[in-house]
């Protein structure tokens, strides 16, 4: 499974800029990132949970929680 970090951030109207902005992380470290296609060995990672959630003013654990419950989309080939 992955993340669908894209659509997160239309949802929660924020950009990559913002996010970085706010958080306080370098803007070409997020963009790498968030743009990265993921697998099983390139996910989401705590400093990107981290900026979203300084981002938000909330703790990383609901951003966690909400990427996980509305955000999941599966890779193909993955089975049930």
């Amino acid at each position: 499974m992955r993340i669908d970090i894209k659509h997160y951030l239309e949802v929660n109207d924020l950009t990559i800029y913002q996010v970085s902005k706010r958080s306080g992380y370098g803007y070409t470290t997020l963009h790498k990132s968030f743009n990265k296609p993921q697998s099983s060995s390139t996910s989401l990672n705590l400093r990107d949970l981290d900026a979203l959630a300084r981002a938000q003013h909330k703790a990383m654990w609901q951003v966690l929680r909400e990427l996980e419950t509305h955000y999941l989309e599966r890779d193909r080939g993955e089975s049930t």
